[in-house]
């Protein structure tokens, strides 16, 4: 079998903001669930089986305690923030695992997610559906492998160490020192991508760098691989079985109506056709 692990927290933006260029500053009130929706839907139409999206609209963490600076919610635009909760209850009604996480992120459930695929002999493959550096931690070979859409790449582990320099394990080492903007802590001054891969690449893990290497920002650097590395004990499923898609409950039909998108009931009606174990209509 295959699991597919989706970022809804990046779908859910992306095609949020993939709207407003063609709807004039007008955002429907659940455009962007729609967008995510036939994202999803049309990974089942491919074939997809097993399937698991995680969420983390509270966006603080645990993390925001260790470095000040850490991301947060603040200035989400309130017409984005308000399709987290109807993403999440509209995927679940589509019959699809949906962790909505709150003292961790949705990186680390799908980590979490990713151990659980990777350690049952029964999948074949796992793929991390999102474009963030911080799931390239969690690629092992060519059987956990993370799927970038805006660079149209699959990435093993080969395609990780071609695009960052360094294996997939030591990618918290690299973060923590060249920085990540996007999730708020800078890195440590003077060290960019190339120069972090070298010092990689020489001495290891940053807990083996000689003392003289980062002086006195060595406390700072094994703060920023703390926030880097993703937990791998979040609580989302025990077995993969529970991301077996079973096909659409009874209450796609109020949530496709609600979004005005009559095709996508159709469309995930057609899809769960003939499958062994069909959803429990609630």
């Amino acid at each position: 079998m295959i699991v597919d692990l989706v970022d809804g927290t990046y779908e859910l933006f992306r095609h949020f903001y993939g709207l407003r260029r063609f709807n004039k500053g007008t955002d429907k009130p659940l455009g962007a669930v729609t967008g995510v929706l036939t994202t999803v839907i049309q990974m089942l139409e491919e074939g997809a089986t097993h399937v698991g999206v995680a969420t983390d609209h509270i966006i603080e963490s645990f993390r925001n305690d260790l470095w000040s600076d850490y991301k947060t919610g603040d200035g989400m635009e309130p017409a984005l923030r308000a399709q987290f909760e109807p993403l999440e209850e509209a995927l679940r009604a589509l019959g699809v695992a949906v962790w909505a996480m709150k003292e961790l992120e949705a990186d680390d459930a799908l980590a979490s997610a990713a151990r659980i695929a990777g350690d049952d002999p029964r999948v074949q493959q796992v793929r991390i559906w999102t474009p963030d550096k911080d799931l390239a931690q969690c690629v092992r070979g060519e059987r956990i492998v993370q799927v970038d859409r805006k660079a149209k790449a699959v990435r093993g582990e080969y395609g990780v160490r071609a695009k960052f320099g360094v294996d997939p394990e030591r990618i918290a080492d690299y973060l923590a020192l060249v920085g990540d903007s996007a999730d708020g802590y800078p890195g440590i001054a003077g060290i960019g991508p190339k120069g972090a891969a070298a010092l990689i690449a020489k001495y290891g893990v940053i807990e083996e760098f000689p003392q003289g290497v980062l002086g006195e920002q060595r406390d700072r650097a094994l703060l920023f691989k703390n926030l880097a590395t993703l937990r791998t004990n979040a609580p989302v499923c025990g077995d993969v079985e529970e991301m077996r898609w079973r096909g659409p409950t009874a209450r796609l039909a109020d949530w496709t109506e609600r979004m005005g998108a009559p095709k996508l009931l159709a469309r995930a009606q057609v899809a769960g056709a003939g499958l062994a174990s069909p959803a429990t209509p609630v």
